[in-house]
């Protein structure tokens, strides 16, 4: 039997019947409803809301969060694979469903109060409610410690100041998760967008995660409940939690866009001719693919084994951030060199390697930087913070 050219090492038998399920029904979103649209969003920086009801509807939102909130349930596993069919279609759309989960729906669900869970989460599975997360700042984002917003007591209230930067979802979010210093550490608060004082910016000009929106959040003076505040955690391990599990998810999600730009170079090969023959009769040609069957594969078994990990409660943040590393790094060569293999052809948005790369440029920074990443080891190997 010939072996599936996106899969050689035959990593779908390793998945139950379940996951398989799972993968299959989004793969087909994204065949049939996000990859006719997804090139002309692009070109037009464009964020598909018309698709947040169907992906509601197939239970991709908070997919693994219990079914007594609205959500699917799923395993981590099958999370992974949401991520990983969502970005074959487009980094942003796999961006609105990682934030919308893992930052969102998640600090409610693990640092918030039953009544919060209660009143946020069922309607943000359904999509009704969507949220972003406040935590990179203007000045950086890779010392969180060292945020400037912050929120005082005042009565029953606290009164919220600074600002946030690089927000996915910002002009789309009927709330945010800020993070803020206060005199009792790094607290979490559910912002809604009506309350006074509360703006958010969309960032224009972007080359990158075009199909997307990204904000500046600005606080001045704003008045939140104390109802509003996550009771249950304090300090940076609120916010860094989050970022482990939008991290998981990351780690399959640029698989998808490198097994887009894989399968787009394959069939652009075969049918281009050079010399009188297929370029994918070169030796150069197979060599750049074999390579990157190879690190595909490799990409695929380091995310399963994570998801295994996670799902037995044994996943460390070292390991997700080995992950992120290799497979973001796997996923924006692989759509370089594809974009190269392409020719010409390989610069406009009608083939999606292009597309790929530019916006892997944004996942390969944000939540954890590649440099961040391998610092995060090297401290893991020796023992030694080098931050």
């Amino acid at each position: 039997m010939a072996l599936h050219p996106y899969d050689l090492y035959d990593v779908r038998s390793l998945l139950d019947e379940d996951e398989r399920a799972v993968q299959d029904a989004v793969a087909r979103f994204t065949d049939e409803r996000v990859l006719p649209i997804i090139g002309a969003c692009f070109d037009e920086a464009r964020f598909p809301t018309e698709l947040i009801p169907e992906m509601a509807e197939l239970g991709l939102l908070g997919a693994t969060l219990p079914t007594e909130y609205g959500c699917a349930g799923l395993n981590a596993v099958s999370y992974g694979l949401i991520c990983q069919e969502l970005e074959r279609g487009d980094s942003g759309l796999r961006s609105f469903a990682s934030v919308q989960s893992s930052l969102c729906m998640y600090p409610i669900y693990a640092y918030g109060s039953e009544e919060q869970r209660r009143r946020w989460l069922p309607d943000m599975a359904a999509g009704r409610v969507i949220g972003c997360f406040g935590l990179t700042e203007p000045h950086g984002g890779s010392d969180p410690a060292n945020m400037k917003t912050h929120a005082r007591r005042d009565g029953g209230d606290w009164i919220l100041n600074g600002a946030k930067m690089w927000i996915t979802n910002g002009n789309l979010a009927d709330i945010a998760i800020v993070w803020a210093k206060t005199d009792d550490g790094i607290q979490g608060f559910v912002v809604e967008k009506d309350f006074a004082g509360f703006t958010a910016q969309e960032i224009k000009h972007k080359m990158s995660l075009r199909a997307s929106v990204t904000s500046a959040l600005y606080f001045d003076d704003v008045r939140v409940p104390d109802a509003n505040r996550l009771p249950n955690v304090k300090g940076l391990k609120g916010p860094l939690g989050c970022l482990t599990q939008a991290r998981y998810g990351i780690t399959w999600g640029p698989i998808g866009a490198a097994i887009a730009c894989l399968d787009e170079a394959l069939g652009y090969s075969k049918e281009r001719i050079l010399f009188d023959r297929p370029v994918a009769a070169t030796q150069s040609a197979q060599i750049k693919l074999a390579d990157w069957a190879r690190r595909i594969t490799s990409a695929q078994l380091l995310s399963l084994q994570l998801g295994r990990l996670k799902d037995a409660g044994k996943m460390q943040p070292t390991q997700v951030s080995l992950a992120k590393w290799n497979n973001c790094r796997m996923a924006i060569d692989i759509a370089r060199e594809a974009r190269d293999l392409l020719g010409g052809a390989g610069i406009t948005t009608e083939h999606s390697p292009i597309r790929h790369a530019l916006n892997l440029e944004s996942v390969i920074t944000y939540e954890g930087t590649e440099t961040v990443h391998q610092l995060v080891v090297g401290r893991e190997l020796t023992g030694i913070n080098a931050f």
